[in-house]
């Protein structure tokens, strides 16, 4: 699943290509929005911002329209040249939108819809997130409240991947915050100091941000993917297995994080 870094990059990429340019036009190709009349409806309309909170991204319309995209596992956005190749299939395009320069592309994903911008703030999807671990000034306040309000006996790597806790950081980057911050995902979160909770975003935050600005994700991870292999640290091995209601595979290195 893209995590927030990924949006937050793709974001950046789509408001270069469409903010502040000419619409040439809009097409969704995929069924499902057959009867919307999207293209209709924001003919003539300019991007006037695009944005993210944690994994949704948002491209807004003059005229109190927002296209609201959230890419689950297996979406993706493109943005190209035009004229260039597409790096997957048009048969998988959602949602494209042309300029005289650029194609910017949505394929799959299983929430893309228009809104108001009014909606856009208080869906309940969006409206119960948790602070954004990369906006530009982190919530501390709030995060360690919605930790505080959690189920105590919770193991603290499945409360960081909590959305309403925390929005922005998935499977990758839950498992490198608490292996960074020496921090066993299995600790029930009643167990965790504030200080050691904050340490582990913090931890991660600005590796975050620099993949977002196209730095890249983590070349060598420290513990993600790395199951039955040698910790790069201490030499353990390192151990992975499902956690939480959505069984979602923690990694980390037993020894590090004991």
């Amino acid at each position: 699943m893209p995590e927030g870094d990924t949006i937050r990059g793709a974001a950046g990429r789509i408001r270069g290509a469409l903010v502040g340019k000419e619409i040439d036009s809009i097409e969704t190709p995929h069924p499902r929005f057959a009867r919307d009349r999207w293209p209709e409806r924001l003919s003539g309309r300019a991007v006037r911002a695009v944005d993210a909170k944690g994994k949704h991204l948002f491209i807004r319309f003059d005229g109190d329209l927002t296209l609201h995209s959230h890419l689950r596992m297996n979406g993706w956005w493109g943005v190209y040249e035009r004229g260039r190749r597409w790096g997957k299939s048009p048969s998988r395009a959602w949602l494209v939108i042309r300029t005289a320069d650029h194609e910017v592309v949505q394929f799959g994903g299983p929430v893309l819809e228009l809104m108001t911008d009014s909606r856009s703030r208080f869906d309940h999807r969006i409206a119960r997130l948790g602070p954004d671990v990369l906006a530009d000034e982190f919530d501390e306040a709030g995060f360690l409240r919605r930790l505080r309000e959690d189920d105590p006996s919770r193991g603290i790597g499945d409360a960081l991947l909590d959305q309403r806790n925390l929005c922005g950081i998935g499977n990758l980057w839950k498992s490198e915050a608490c292996f960074i911050a020496g921090l066993d995902p299995w600790s029930p979160v009643g167990q965790v100091s504030d200080e050691q909770a904050l340490v582990a975003v913090h931890a991660v935050r600005p590796l975050m941000l620099r993949s977002a600005a196209g730095g890249g994700h983590v070349r060598e991870p420290w513990v993600v993917e790395r199951h039955g292999r040698p910790c790069r640290r201490c030499g353990a091995t390192i151990r992975a297995r499902g956690q939480g209601d959505d069984n979602r595979t923690t990694y980390w290195c037993p020894a590090c994080q004991a």
